[in-house]
């Protein structure tokens, strides 16, 4: 017996798959998953759009935070093109980012959020939240 694959729960396989590369480390597998004018929201940032903005983003990300989501929810529409994942960000803080406090290798752990998306089976926007001055307060302690 064939059982038809949904949209809402193609969605949910495509997010989840996205942040199981995260964990993973696998920035390909990650890039695989989105569309090659992805919108990129920074939480308190701007817009980057396209894989190569999105690449840049993460070799940053990469060099100054050592990350790993625990507790992932992800929900999408009926639709399957609106998305939204729920998770603990549990991260070492590796590298001074400019405006931020100094990075001594403080362990952070940080409810945030993302909204995403999806179009012709590719993610096509990922807008993340977090609460900056949590996450301040806790590499500041």
């Amino acid at each position: 017996m064939m059982t038809e694959t949904t949209p809402r729960a193609a969605a949910e396989a495509l997010v989840g798959a996205y942040y199981a590369a995260f964990n993973a480390g696998d920035r390909a597998a990650m890039c695989a998953l989105l569309a090659a004018d992805v919108a990129h929201d920074v939480n308190q940032g701007g817009r980057r759009i396209g894989l190569p903005a999105f690449r840049a983003f993460m070799a940053q990300m990469d060099a100054a935070y050592e990350e790993r989501l625990e507790d992932i929810v992800v929900m999408a529409d009926a639709t399957g093109t609106r998305a939204a994942a729920e998770f603990v960000v549990v991260g070492r803080y590796l590298r001074t980012e400019p405006g931020l406090p100094e990075a001594r290798g403080q362990a952070y752990r940080l409810p945030a959020g993302a909204f995403l998306a999806i179009a012709d089976g590719k993610i096509a926007r990922v807008t993340t939240y977090y609460n900056l001055q949590d996450w301040i307060a806790q590499v500041s302690a």
